[in-house]
């Protein structure tokens, strides 16, 4: 469910299936009708496990840094359907949803397609109008086979790949590769953190088939650190004194990644790069809901695999070492619940469970079975527990799914700030 999308739905009798179906065909098919706007998108295209939206804000910030207009398509949305379509870093308007709400009705896609294909159509439109100097387009699920694959990409990036959306994707670290793989286009380079071995075999045979050339992260640029300050090299590029404000040492990699692929992207468009702007946009990067800070000790992260919750549980060692740690934790069924609360469970101190307004939630007293905390509990009462946890002086992190996130992200910060 995208909140609001349906009032879009009923008020211009576009109707959608709420159902996930992975293909190209119906979304081709819609966008020939609607004049095929993705064709005049100058774009860079991210799929992955982790880090996506990181290294899209890195890229995005750099970009406005260097004075270019950005245009950004994100999942899921943090309050509704507004912010998954972002230009200049602002969420759509009610006004330019109409339009092209009224393009695809005028266009016929009244049944033609899934929710997330008829959003993805939403953004093509919302973006030509727009006419940005650089799109940056989020895999909504997979790559190959999810609905931004129609795109064709100035440079395709690959943050990480873990296990994920094994229903659909399947259920080895090989099998993911092949679908992140999807998006790599011929003759188009591509951008990837340090993958599994597995699933890096996977990306180098696709690369070598498409003939497109391939830049690995601590193979062909890296990120060090010399005197508190982190520095950037590839071939015979160094940058200096770089302060990212998105903490913990995952985000490393992910800045690495949008600092390459921007240079790409540059060197294409020629647009002329600067030291000073590619600092500034590192530093002023910053995305909701990776690690964010609400109030004092209080913070919100979407992990909702082991993988990002390992990175979160590293984030939280490097910024509060030997500190007490209070998790509020909600998820949905469907996730690896207990591989999350594993890496969880290593960093906190006491967990309260909670209920997430989803069909797909798992209900707070099943996560608590699951968790092998020795201090834990449920509740329904989010705030009080918040507000008692604070006065204890522990640091509180709220995170297992983006919805609960979505929920609460504003309550928290108003009422603690």
């Amino acid at each position: 469910m995208i909140p609001k999308l349906d009032y879009y739905k009923k008020k211009w009798e576009v109707h959608s299936d709420a159902s996930i179906k992975p293909g190209l065909t119906a979304i081709t098919e819609a966008l020939k009708l609607v004049g095929n706007p993705q064709e005049n998108l100058s774009a860079v295209h991210v799929a992955g496990t982790n880090g996506k939206g990181s290294t899209i804000t890195f890229i995005e910030h750099i970009s406005k840094a260097h004075g270019l207009s950005t245009a950004t398509f994100m999942s899921p949305c943090i309050e509704d359907v507004h912010d998954q379509i972002q230009l200049n870093e602002q969420p759509i308007t009610p006004e330019e949803m109409d339009a092209v709400f009224s393009i695809m009705a005028d266009a016929g896609l009244d049944g033609k397609l899934t929710d997330f294909e008829l959003l993805t159509v939403a953004a093509f439109l919302a973006f030509e109008r727009f006419a940005p100097d650089i799109t940056i387009i989020e895999c909504g699920m997979g790559g190959r086979f999810d609905s931004t694959n129609v795109v064709a990409p100035i440079v395709s990036v690959v943050p990480s790949i873990a296990l994920e959306h094994t229903n659909f994707l399947g259920s080895t670290i090989e099998s993911i590769a092949m679908h992140k793989a999807g998006i790599i286009k011929e003759g188009k380079p591509v951008v990837t953190g340090a993958l599994p071995t597995d699933a890096m075999k996977i990306f180098t045979q696709e690369a070598e088939k498409l003939r497109s050339p391939l830049l690995v992260y601590n193979e062909n640029f890296i990120v060090i650190e010399e005197n508190s300050k982190e520095i950037y090299m590839a071939n015979d590029v160094r940058i200096p004194n770089l302060t990212r404000t998105m903490p913990g040492l995952h985000q490393r990699s992910n800045m690495a990644l949008a600092i390459t692929a921007f240079n790409i992207f540059a060197q294409i468009n020629g647009v002329k790069t600067s030291v000073e702007a590619l600092r500034k946009g590192i530093q002023s990067a910053q995305l909701a809901c990776r690690f964010e800070r609400l109030a004092p000790k209080l913070y919100i992260d979407g992990a909702h695999n082991p993988a990002s919750a390992k990175s979160l549980v590293n984030a939280i060692k490097e910024q509060f070492p030997n500190e007490p740690i209070h998790f509020i934790v909600g998820m949905l069924g469907d996730k690896d619940i207990q591989g999350v609360l594993a890496e969880l469970e290593k960093v906190g101190t006491t967990f309260t469970f909670v209920d997430v307004v989803n069909d797909r939630a798992m209900a707070a007293d099943e996560i608590m079975k699951i968790s092998n905390a020795v201090n834990k509990s449920t509740t329904y009462d989010i705030l009080t527990t918040v507000q008692q946890k604070l006065l204890l002086n522990e640091v509180i992190i709220m995170t297992g799914s983006l919805y609960l996130l979505a929920k609460w992200r504003k309550i928290l910060h108003e009422t603690f700030n």
